[in-house]
Protein backbone atom coordinates (compact mmCIF):
# COMPACT_ATOMS: atom_id res chain seq x y z
CA UNK A 1 0.00 0.00 0.00
CA UNK A 2 1.12 3.32 -1.03
CA UNK A 3 1.48 5.86 1.65
CA UNK A 4 -0.91 9.03 1.65
CA UNK A 5 0.50 12.27 -0.34
CA UNK A 6 2.64 14.39 2.21
CA UNK A 7 3.74 10.93 4.33
CA UNK A 8 6.95 9.85 4.97
CA UNK A 9 8.00 5.75 3.73
CA UNK A 10 7.81 3.97 7.03
CA UNK A 11 6.53 6.76 9.07
CA UNK A 12 3.12 7.79 10.31
CA UNK A 13 3.73 11.34 9.89
CA UNK A 14 5.04 13.50 12.12
CA UNK A 15 2.93 15.43 14.38
CA UNK A 16 1.86 19.86 13.61
CA UNK A 17 4.09 21.07 15.96
CA UNK A 18 7.61 18.96 14.52
CA UNK A 19 10.48 21.02 14.00
CA UNK A 20 8.87 21.98 10.16
CA UNK A 21 8.36 25.39 11.39
CA UNK A 22 12.38 25.35 11.61
CA UNK A 23 13.11 28.14 9.09
CA UNK A 24 14.69 26.64 5.83
CA UNK A 25 16.56 28.22 3.07
CA UNK A 26 15.78 26.95 -0.43
CA UNK A 27 18.21 26.59 -3.80
CA UNK A 28 16.87 26.31 -7.07
CA UNK A 29 19.12 24.70 -9.66
CA UNK A 30 18.26 26.72 -13.24
CA UNK A 31 20.96 26.72 -15.28
CA UNK A 32 20.20 23.72 -17.99
CA UNK A 33 20.69 25.63 -21.26
CA UNK A 34 17.48 24.57 -22.86
CA UNK A 35 18.79 22.17 -25.51
CA UNK A 36 15.17 20.67 -25.79
CA UNK A 37 13.49 23.46 -26.03
CA UNK A 38 14.33 25.11 -28.95
CA UNK A 39 17.28 27.39 -26.96
CA UNK A 40 14.84 28.49 -24.01
CA UNK A 41 15.57 27.74 -20.94
CA UNK A 42 13.00 25.34 -19.18
CA UNK A 43 12.64 28.38 -16.14
CA UNK A 44 11.77 31.06 -18.86
CA UNK A 45 8.71 28.71 -20.74
CA UNK A 46 5.48 30.78 -20.29
CA UNK A 47 2.75 28.45 -18.96
CA UNK A 48 -0.46 29.90 -18.58
CA UNK A 49 0.47 33.45 -18.16
CA UNK A 50 3.28 32.68 -15.70
CA UNK A 51 6.74 31.60 -16.12
CA UNK A 52 7.56 27.57 -14.75
CA UNK A 53 9.86 29.53 -12.70
CA UNK A 54 7.19 31.44 -10.95
CA UNK A 55 4.93 28.15 -10.43
CA UNK A 56 7.91 26.19 -8.91
CA UNK A 57 8.59 28.81 -6.46
CA UNK A 58 4.70 29.88 -5.36
CA UNK A 59 4.12 27.54 -3.21
CA UNK A 60 7.63 28.18 -1.47
CA UNK A 61 7.35 31.80 -1.02
CA UNK A 62 3.80 31.40 0.93
CA UNK A 63 5.54 30.09 3.71
CA UNK A 64 6.25 32.05 6.79
CA UNK A 65 9.35 30.03 7.68
CA UNK A 66 11.19 30.42 4.38
CA UNK A 67 14.50 32.54 5.16
CA UNK A 68 15.48 32.71 1.77
CA UNK A 69 15.78 31.41 -1.77
CA UNK A 70 18.72 31.70 -4.03
CA UNK A 71 18.28 30.69 -7.92
CA UNK A 72 21.31 29.80 -9.80
CA UNK A 73 20.69 30.80 -13.44
CA UNK A 74 23.07 30.28 -16.49
CA UNK A 75 21.90 33.48 -18.04
CA UNK A 76 19.28 36.62 -16.43
CA UNK A 77 15.94 36.25 -17.96
CA UNK A 78 14.74 38.59 -20.92
CA UNK A 79 11.62 39.62 -18.74
CA UNK A 80 10.32 40.44 -15.41
CA UNK A 81 9.58 37.36 -13.03
CA UNK A 82 7.35 38.03 -10.50
CA UNK A 83 9.42 35.57 -8.12
CA UNK A 84 12.22 37.06 -8.33
CA UNK A 85 11.01 40.44 -7.00
CA UNK A 86 10.69 38.79 -3.49
CA UNK A 87 12.84 40.16 -0.98
CA UNK A 88 13.79 36.89 -0.02
CA UNK A 89 14.89 35.63 -3.50
CA UNK A 90 18.54 36.13 -4.61
CA UNK A 91 20.36 35.23 -8.25
CA UNK A 92 23.21 34.06 -8.28
CA UNK A 93 24.86 32.08 -11.49
CA UNK A 94 25.09 28.28 -12.35
CA UNK A 95 27.66 25.81 -12.89
CA UNK A 96 28.22 23.78 -15.69
CA UNK A 97 25.95 20.74 -13.96
CA UNK A 98 23.39 20.63 -11.32
CA UNK A 99 25.91 19.53 -8.77
CA UNK A 100 27.96 23.13 -9.29
CA UNK A 101 24.94 25.03 -9.71
CA UNK A 102 23.55 23.87 -6.44
CA UNK A 103 26.88 23.85 -4.69
CA UNK A 104 27.11 27.64 -5.70
CA UNK A 105 23.78 28.30 -4.33
CA UNK A 106 24.57 26.90 -1.12
CA UNK A 107 28.14 28.67 -0.59
CA UNK A 108 25.88 32.16 -1.22
CA UNK A 109 23.46 31.84 1.69
CA UNK A 110 23.20 34.57 3.75
CA UNK A 111 20.98 33.18 6.52
CA UNK A 112 21.09 31.02 9.29
CA UNK A 113 18.89 28.63 8.04
CA UNK A 114 19.12 25.41 9.93
CA UNK A 115 17.20 23.05 6.26
CA UNK A 116 18.42 23.40 3.13
CA UNK A 117 15.80 22.39 0.37
CA UNK A 118 16.74 21.91 -3.06
CA UNK A 119 14.05 22.03 -5.87
CA UNK A 120 14.34 21.79 -9.86
CA UNK A 121 12.78 24.70 -11.07
CA UNK A 122 11.65 22.78 -13.95
CA UNK A 123 8.91 21.48 -11.52
CA UNK A 124 5.93 24.01 -11.66
CA UNK A 125 3.56 21.68 -9.13
CA UNK A 126 5.72 20.86 -5.94
CA UNK A 127 2.81 19.60 -3.53
CA UNK A 128 2.14 21.16 -0.55
CA UNK A 129 1.72 18.86 1.64
CA UNK A 130 5.12 16.88 0.68
CA UNK A 131 6.87 20.24 1.25
CA UNK A 132 5.35 20.14 4.63
CA UNK A 133 6.49 16.37 5.18
CA UNK A 134 9.94 16.73 3.77
CA UNK A 135 10.12 19.57 6.66
CA UNK A 136 8.81 17.79 9.07
CA UNK A 137 10.91 14.52 8.25
CA UNK A 138 14.61 16.84 7.71
CA UNK A 139 13.43 18.27 10.98
CA UNK A 140 14.34 14.99 12.91
CA UNK A 141 18.02 15.00 11.75
CA UNK A 142 17.43 13.40 8.46
CA UNK A 143 17.56 13.33 4.36
CA UNK A 144 13.80 13.57 2.94
CA UNK A 145 13.33 13.06 -0.80
CA UNK A 146 9.66 13.97 -2.70
CA UNK A 147 8.51 11.12 -4.72
CA UNK A 148 6.71 8.33 -6.04
CA UNK A 149 6.10 4.71 -5.84
CA UNK A 150 7.35 3.52 -9.09
CA UNK A 151 4.60 1.90 -10.95
CA UNK A 152 6.09 0.80 -14.06
CA UNK A 153 8.46 -2.39 -14.31
CA UNK A 154 11.96 -1.76 -14.24
CA UNK A 155 14.95 -3.34 -15.81
CA UNK A 156 18.58 -2.79 -15.41
CA UNK A 157 20.88 -4.20 -18.49
CA UNK A 158 24.72 -4.64 -19.14
CA UNK A 159 26.44 -4.64 -21.68
CA UNK A 160 24.21 -4.03 -25.44
CA UNK A 161 21.07 -3.65 -23.54
CA UNK A 162 20.82 -7.20 -22.33
CA UNK A 163 18.77 -7.36 -19.48
CA UNK A 164 20.80 -8.90 -16.32
CA UNK A 165 18.12 -8.29 -13.46
CA UNK A 166 13.99 -6.91 -13.12
CA UNK A 167 14.05 -5.58 -9.36
CA UNK A 168 10.59 -5.36 -8.08
CA UNK A 169 9.29 -2.59 -7.66
CA UNK A 170 7.77 -3.15 -4.47
CA UNK A 171 11.38 -1.36 -3.02
CA UNK A 172 11.39 1.17 -6.15
CA UNK A 173 10.85 4.62 -6.26
CA UNK A 174 11.31 7.67 -8.93
CA UNK A 175 12.88 10.55 -7.07
CA UNK A 176 11.27 13.83 -7.85
CA UNK A 177 11.92 17.71 -5.55
CA UNK A 178 11.71 19.23 -3.28
CA UNK A 179 14.32 17.80 -1.44
CA UNK A 180 15.16 19.07 2.32
CA UNK A 181 18.23 18.12 4.37
CA UNK A 182 20.02 19.55 7.90
CA UNK A 183 22.44 22.44 6.77
CA UNK A 184 25.59 20.05 8.38
CA UNK A 185 24.85 17.03 6.75
CA UNK A 186 24.43 18.79 3.47
CA UNK A 187 27.60 21.27 3.86
CA UNK A 188 29.13 18.05 4.87
CA UNK A 189 28.58 16.23 1.07
CA UNK A 190 28.41 18.89 -0.54
CA UNK A 191 32.17 19.16 0.74
CA UNK A 192 32.81 15.33 0.42
CA UNK A 193 31.76 15.50 -3.51
CA UNK A 194 34.34 18.07 -4.39
CA UNK A 195 36.51 15.97 -3.18
CA UNK A 196 35.79 12.70 -5.47
CA UNK A 197 35.56 12.17 -9.10
CA UNK A 198 32.06 12.20 -10.86
CA UNK A 199 28.79 14.47 -10.45
CA UNK A 200 25.91 13.14 -8.26
CA UNK A 201 22.63 12.80 -9.65
CA UNK A 202 20.55 14.57 -7.51
CA UNK A 203 20.62 15.94 -4.22
CA UNK A 204 20.35 13.02 -2.05
CA UNK A 205 22.60 11.07 -3.72
CA UNK A 206 25.19 13.22 -2.46
CA UNK A 207 23.82 12.94 1.24
CA UNK A 208 23.92 9.17 0.67
CA UNK A 209 27.46 8.80 -0.06
CA UNK A 210 27.98 10.11 3.69
CA UNK A 211 26.54 6.84 4.79
CA UNK A 212 23.46 8.68 6.15
CA UNK A 213 19.57 8.14 6.14
CA UNK A 214 17.47 9.28 3.67
CA UNK A 215 13.71 8.71 3.07
CA UNK A 216 11.50 8.84 0.65
CA UNK A 217 8.32 11.31 1.13
CA UNK A 218 5.10 10.54 -0.98
CA UNK A 219 4.63 13.24 -3.28
CA UNK A 220 2.09 13.39 -7.01
CA UNK A 221 2.55 12.46 -10.15
CA UNK A 222 1.55 15.95 -11.12
CA UNK A 223 5.02 16.92 -9.80
CA UNK A 224 5.84 16.82 -13.01
CA UNK A 225 9.59 17.97 -14.70
CA UNK A 226 9.21 19.76 -17.60
CA UNK A 227 12.08 18.03 -20.22
CA UNK A 228 10.03 18.79 -23.30
CA UNK A 229 7.39 20.60 -25.60
CA UNK A 230 5.39 17.46 -24.69
CA UNK A 231 5.00 17.69 -20.76
CA UNK A 232 4.66 21.57 -21.07
CA UNK A 233 1.18 20.86 -23.31
CA UNK A 234 0.98 18.25 -20.19
CA UNK A 235 1.03 20.68 -17.14
CA UNK A 236 -1.03 23.12 -19.53
CA UNK A 237 -3.63 20.65 -19.32
CA UNK A 238 -2.90 20.25 -15.56
CA UNK A 239 -3.65 23.84 -14.95
CA UNK A 240 -6.40 24.04 -16.91
CA UNK A 241 -8.69 21.16 -15.37
CA UNK A 242 -7.63 22.29 -11.89
CA UNK A 243 -5.56 19.48 -11.04
CA UNK A 244 -2.28 21.52 -10.47
CA UNK A 245 -0.84 25.21 -9.47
Amino acid sequence: MQPPEGVAAGSAGAAPDSPASWPFALLVPAAGAGIRMGGVRKPFLELRGRSVLDWALAPFLERPDLAEVVVALGAPPNRRLPALQDARVRITSGGSNRFESVANAFDHLESGAGLIAVHDAARPFPPRAAIDACLRVAGDGVGAVAGIPAVDTVKRTGARGVIVETPSRETLWYAQTPQVFPRDLFARAIELCRMVDGPPTDDASMVERLGAEVRMVQASTTNLKITSREDLAVAEVLVAKGLAG
